[in-house]
């Protein structure tokens, strides 16, 4: 997840890490929080794959006459993306499989990046993220039905909660797949409306 993330982001531009971990956590919101010691690592990862380039900074190059006392010498990594990981980039926008929406933070990620997703593909992730999240809904009203009288009245509300949280899911994709049908973006036709049988 982290390094798809990463990709979509440096197909944008070229960052250091700092810019990286401040864009992943504006891109991804409240799904996750990335830190350092994870953000490094998915680096490395993607550079040795080849589908990262670094530009590191001359150690040895006199700092700026206007940077401030004690600054140190080492400069910011920047990272950019190769042809080899903006191939990377596409294979995993395309991916509209049970693993583009089965996990909610990958389904995020995919999300994020639609832009980049032919309408089709963001067709079938997000209806199979519907029917995900419908199977999670039926599963706590069955869960709930057997289990009512056993609960204390805290843990009933806590259950209710979890369901309220699963059927506004289950509302906002059906939005968002409305709104694809009906304007799947530039160049690409809109697909015909089904009447319900």
């Amino acid at each position: 997840m982290l390094e798809f993330a990463i990709l979509g982001l440096l197909q944008q531009a070229p960052m250091h890490g700092y810019e990286l971990r401040k864009q992943l956590a504006e891109v991804l919101g409240g799904l996750r929080s990335i830190s350092y010691g994870s953000l490094y690592p998915a680096l490395k990862r993607l550079h040795a794959a080849g589908l990262v380039t670094t530009d590191e900074p001359d150690r040895r190059a006199p700092l700026p006459a206007d940077a401030p006392p004690l600054t140190g010498r080492r400069g910011k990594v920047v990272y950019t993306i190769t042809a080899e990981g903006k191939e990377r980039f596409a294979e995993l926008v395309s991916q509209a499989g049970p693993e583009a929406y089965d996990d909610g933070r990958l389904f995020g990620v995919h999300l994020a990046f639609f832009r980049h997703t032919a309408a089709d593909v963001r067709l079938r992730i997000l209806e199979g993220r519907r029917r995900t999240v419908e199977q999670q809904r039926e599963g706590l009203r069955s869960s709930l039905a057997r289990t009512r009288e056993r609960l204390d009245r805290y843990t009933l509300e806590l259950q209710r909660h979890g369901l309220d949280s699963v059927d506004r899911e289950v509302r906002w994709l059906s939005e968002l797949i409305d709104s694809e049908r009906r304007d799947p973006g530039p160049g690409q036709p809109a697909e015909p409306q089904r009447d319900a049988d």
